[in-house]
């Protein structure tokens, strides 16, 4: 299994933006579709984004869709979540995830998870 570990949470102000990072650990990086998720207080986790593992293929919550942009650098090991225009409803602890095979953004299929970064957005 991978490892992953995010970072560059914070908090910023209503319209600003932020890029989050999710480094992972291992030679098999490459090999795995990385999706980001989030968790507000008191509600579900919610897919936010989507890679696929050659990044040919990329998907978007309809709520973030023209605000956020997944990409990965495989030599680095790293997905990227830039995030813009953001909103305080896009405050969460976000969370990055791998699977392999399939391209998916069903939570159930990802079988590795990082401990998620704090984002909050003050209006």
């Amino acid at each position: 299994q991978v490892q992953l570990v995010e970072s560059g949470g914070g908090l910023v102000q209503a319209g600003g933006s932020l890029r989050l990072s999710c480094a992972a650990s291992g030679r098999t990086f490459s090999t795995y579709n990385i999706g980001w998720f989030r968790q507000a207080p008191g509600k579900e986790r919610e897919f936010v984004a989507a890679i696929s593992w050659r990044a040919d293929n990329t998907d978007y919550a309809d709520s973030v869709k023209g605000r956020f942009t997944i990409s990965r650098d495989n030599a680095k090991n790293t997905v990227y979540l830039r995030m813009n225009s953001l909103k305080p409803e896009d405050t969460a602890v976000y969370y990055c995830a791998a699977h392999r095979g399939f391209f998916s953004v069903d939570v159930s299929n990802f079988g590795s998870w990082g401990q998620g970064t704090q984002v909050t957005v003050s209006s």
